[in-house]
């Protein structure tokens, strides 16, 4: 047991090192520590979340099969408990409104709602800017979306090498001034998620594909049948959550402003219940294609979605 114990101190310190970009997703095996039981100091540092009606739109970077962008649009568009209520429980809109207690922790006096649809969105399959970006072009590229009420998401194709990208993160978060309207300038968020299925899959689309460094065990078949989207989802969804529950740095988090653990970054690793490092959890599983998910989403599409922190808890909670 304190060996055990040890491990998982490690593995947190481990984390925190590598976790030094704002509001990245770095997600290495490394990160597969089990803190469903681990109470955690989660703080809210009395800056604003995203309100109201928020649309998310999609930059699509290089080159993406139809098929690969329904995976993500239709992720997006059962976010929403608006949209026709999946008949299969839990649903990805289950997931997404567990959100809901950091709002109400932020705001006891006034509740205050958000409400995300999916937005416009923007092929650029020429690499109109090469295919090594930094983060400096990640911006440009979120600038292309709508900069109102709106969350810009560029996803970059498997061929599209990406700064630090696989070494240290596997997508980012952040904020960005938005261009004047009506005279006025405010800030905007982004986010940026890569295709790592040639790049690094062991890293960025684990538990899907054979792990890099940990313990190792055999990789489990992708709901959509695409490792490096299916990875890319996990990755988004993780981003999203601390999108808007910490858009500016100064939401909720816990540890470093440097290195946020964020409410779905502090719950690592963790997919099911009973998840360990190498583990991703007790999964529910297709019975045709032997896929392993744990939330239904609109079209017959199914998710694997990480863990959300559950500041009333101060546990990490599980769909299944």
């Amino acid at each position: 047991m304190a060996s055990f114990a040890s491990s998982c101190l490690l593995l947190q310190l481990v984390l925190l090192i590598s976790l030094f970009h704002f509001g990245s997703a770095a997600r290495s095996l490394a990160e597969t520590s089990d803190q469903t039981q681990q109470p955690m100091l989660f703080q809210y540092h009395n800056g604003p979340l995203l309100t109201g009606k928020i649309s998310i739109n999609l930059i699509w970077y290089g080159k993406f099969k139809p098929s690969q962008r329904a995976i993500v649009s239709d992720f997006i568009t059962s976010l929403s408990t608006s949209s026709p209520p999946s008949k299969n429980q839990p649903s990805v809109a289950t997931w997404w409104k567990s959100i809901e207690k950091y709002y109400h922790l932020s705001n006891a006096k006034k509740t205050s709602s958000l409400s995300l649809s999916l937005g416009t969105q923007i092929l650029d399959e020429s690499y109109s800017m090469g295919k090594s970006l930094s983060q400096t072009h990640i911006k440009k590229l979120a600038a292309k979306g709508g900069q109102s009420n709106a969350i810009n998401v560029v996803l970059t194709s498997s061929d599209v090498l990406i700064d630090g990208f696989c070494s240290s993160k596997c997508g980012t978060h952040g904020s960005s001034t938005s261009s004047l309207i009506r005279g006025k300038s405010s800030k905007f968020a982004y986010i940026w998620v890569g295709n790592s299925e040639t790049q690094c899959p062991g890293q960025c689309a684990w538990p899907f594909h054979q792990p890099i460094y940990g313990p190792q065990s055999p990789p489990l078949v992708a709901p959509n049948n695409d490792v490096g989207v299916d990875g890319m989802i996990i990755n988004l969804a993780s981003l999203l959550a601390g999108t808007v529950t910490n858009p500016f740095g100064n939401g909720f988090y816990q540890g470093p402003k440097e290195a946020p653990l964020e409410a779905a970054s502090a719950c690592p690793g963790v997919y099911g219940k009973g998840a360990y490092p190498g583990y991703a959890g007790n999964l529910l599983v297709d019975a045709t294609t032997g896929a392993s998910y744990n939330a239904n989403g609109l079209n017959g599409k199914k998710y694997l979605l990480p863990a959300l922190f559950d500041p009333s808890t101060s546990t990490c909670s599980t769909l299944v």
